[in-house]
């Protein structure tokens, strides 16, 4: 339940609501159930369907399809923050014996592993489990299309992979761990491999006539950790919450910002269209907005998870036809419509509770050569460094505990920056990667790397 605060203006609900109904008319589907959240919990929700008298409510279970990677990557980063492996790893090194252990764990997340999109025929979709057994059965005799790590191309096997290697390292199946390590700390309790009533049935919707035919609804066997799950909207809204928080029970906030950052080798058609893929959730640039999360399709069944982290706004959507709406723009429609009609009420300023002496006198003005920064110190403890004006490279940068810190994005992600000082305790310059910087412009006397000329500046003679 939501307070007065944090409750939608009813014309931003009913907008909501006129995308929806959009969304089931025009694309023929026999029900559609989304929900919205914001500030971290459920704001919306809201049904269409054929059936007179009847709306699907939170608790209705659809089948999420690929939606259920991002859960098999919130597996695996939990063994890397174990140290139980390293996402540089060769799959081999844990998991030996598959014919695609060359990829590392980071490029099968990321679908970059060079793997093929599907098994072998028949088409694993619509036929039992049963029927791939192994994992040979899965990947095949040609298992790598592609070179490895070179280029993004989805891949199903690849995390019927990581699957194995969750199970392999813990000792249990997929499903167990799944439902110890993340369903059950979240309260995710209508998310299951299995459904149980309320479900909704999955029907493919004949493109020429307003008639249905019923679709199989298969265990996926070995194939689960790509596409198994069964879910609502309530509880993906929970799971949308955890994607943009973090929850120290399951992954801490650090783990899953690196979840969304861009991870794959991009393709030409993707720079244009502004997507990319990070670890177990894709990302995409529409509009100038930043949205990240999923999508998701099975026989019967398509799903959409889609947050827009800037703007703290999530959206999910559900629907049971094999091919209907494109809930992808629907997703990313119910956050705009958030965003845009009810902005994000920045948190108060707030002044820092203490400050380090020695790096308040770093704050202000530097040069980079001729190029004007500015170093401000910021509320997390950390600094941030960029261009006094325009455009140029600009970061954040974590502390190390040592008097140095870490950059966090941009082009010094990872880059070291310190405060060099002179023996009597005065600063120097900034070491930030081996670039320089100096109060002043080419300061005399600085550690300017090639020296200054002693003349000076001067206009032309």
């Amino acid at each position: 339940m939501t307070t007065p605060q944090e409750e939608l203006l009813p014309a931003t609900r009913r907008a909501l609501t006129h995308r929806i109904a959009v969304a089931q008319a025009e694309g023929r589907t026999p029900s559609l159930v989304a929900a919205v959240v914001r500030g971290g919990r459920t704001v919306w929700h809201g049904a269409r369907t054929s059936v007179d008298g009847h709306g699907p409510d939170e608790n209705v279970q659809y089948r999420i399809g690929s939606i259920t990677k991002t859960f098999t990557a919130v597996l695996v980063l939990r063994l890397r923050d174990e140290g139980m492996l390293d996402l540089g790893d060769p799959l081999e090194k844990h998991l030996p014996g598959t014919g695609a252990g060359e990829a590392t764990i980071a490029e099968l997340l990321a679908h970059s592993g060079g793997l093929a999109a599907e098994s072998p025929a028949p088409w694993w979709e619509r036929t039992p489990g049963s029927m791939r057994p192994e994992l040979a059965d899965v990947l095949g005799e040609r298992p790598l299309l592609h070179p490895v790590g070179r280029r993004h191309h989805y891949s199903n096997p690849g995390y019927t992979l990581l699957g194995a290697l969750v199970e392999k390292l813990r000792g249990a199946p997929w499903e167990e761990v799944l439902q110890r390590e993340v369903l059950e700390p979240l309260g995710l309790e209508r998310t299951a491999t299995r459904p149980s009533a309320p479900q909704a049935g999955g029907w493919a919707v004949h493109p020429w006539a307003d008639v249905m035919l019923a679709e199989p609804a298969e265990d996926l066997g070995r194939m689960a950790p790509a596409g198994q799950l069964w879910s609502t909207t309530g509880d993906l809204a929970r799971f949308a919450v955890f994607l943009t928080q973090g929850d120290d029970r399951v992954l801490g906030a650090e783990t899953v910002r690196e979840m969304r950052a861009p991870a794959a080798p991009v393709e030409a058609a993707d720079v244009v269209d502004g997507a990319a893929y990070g670890l177990g959730l894709q990302v995409q640039s529409q509009g100038g907005r930043l949205l990240v999360g999923h999508s998701g399709s099975l026989p019967g069944f398509l799903a959409n998870l889609t947050i827009g982290v800037e703007d703290d706004v999530a959206a999910v959507v559900l629907t049971n036809c094999t091919s209907g709406p494109l809930l992808a723009g629907v997703g990313a429609d119910l956050v705009r419509i958030v965003a845009e009609a009810e902005p994000r009420i920045p948190e108060p300023w707030r002044p820092l509770r203490e400050v380090d002496s020695s790096v308040l006198e770093l704050a202000g003005q530097w040069y980079w050569g001729t190029h004007a920064f500015a170093l401000r110190l910021t509320s997390d403890g950390g600094v941030s460094l960029g261009p006094l004006s325009g455009e140029g490279r600009r970061s954040r940068f974590r502390p190390n505990g040592d008097g140095s810190w870490t950059g966090l994005e941009g082009y010094y992600a990872g880059e070291s920056l310190r405060a060099v000082r002179r023996p009597d305790g005065t600063v120097s310059h900034l070491d930030l990667g081996s670039f320089v910087f100096t109060r002043q412009p080419y300061e005399e006397g600085a550690a300017v790397p090639g020296g200054v000329d002693p003349e000076g500046w001067r206009g032309i003679g």
